[in-house]
């Protein structure tokens, strides 16, 4: 029997393809792509953005596979399709521009904005919409944000299937993190850099000018 017909046997899996494993979710950006294990975003797993300030691209980032997600039917436990999952804001330090949403292809109908009153009723939030199933990507503001939570946040992401932001400062960079990728963003005067500082099956890399 050929190796091919061997690796067709339904009983038989492939280590880079093992149960629960989910390949990326396209970024947009090949170049990052390329550097990330899976080809893309890790779903089911928690990405941390770290930026010096608000602005520099970390929206811009994510849009094509939000307007991705925003659009597609999501898999329910069941095996069965369901409607497109929900993105959720959680604790945004500023008014979603709905226009510009909208010109990146976001479906406004398939998001949630959420406005805790303080940090711990944040990551309590971000929790419970990771963990429903129904949220395809949550994103998140959290003023502090130590490993213990990084942990319960990967964890929801993991049993909900969803895809969590968390957008960190600087600082954070020397803190113990659980996330599965961390990437730092920098401003230059040719544009946004970006700095994968830890990627789960990959390698550090800097890509320069990405945005």
């Amino acid at each position: 029997m050929s190796l091919e017909k061997l690796l067709e046997n339904p009983r038989i899996w492939r280590g880079s393809s093992r149960p629960g494993a989910q390949s990326g979710l396209a970024s947009g950006y090949p170049k990052l792509d390329r550097c990330l294990p899976g080809g893309g975003w890790p779903l089911g797993a928690l990405t941390e953005i770290l930026i010096g300030q608000h602005g520099i691209g970390e929206l811009r980032l994510l849009m094509p596979a939000l307007a991705q997600l925003s659009a597609e039917e999501t898999p329910a436990y069941t095996g069965e399709y369901t409607e497109p999952g929900w993105i959720a804001w959680v604790a945004p330090p500023f008014q979603p521009y709905a226009p510009a949403l909208q010109q990146h292809g976001i479906d406004l109908s398939r998001m949630l904005i959420v406005r805790p009153k303080d940090d711990s009723e944040l990551l309590w939030s971000a929790e419970q919409a990771l963990s429903s199933g129904t949220c395809a990507a949550v994103l998140l503001w959290p003023d502090k944000l130590d490993d213990q939570a990084s942990r319960r946040l990967q964890l929801a992401a993991e049993k909900g299937h969803s895809w969590a932001i968390a957008f960190r400062p600087l600082a954070a960079r020397q803190q113990a993190s659980a996330a599965a990728l961390r990437l730092e963003l920098q401003f230059t005067g040719q544009g946004t850099c970006v700095h994968v500082l830890k990627s789960r099956g990959g390698r550090p890399t800097v890509l320069n000018d990405l945005l």
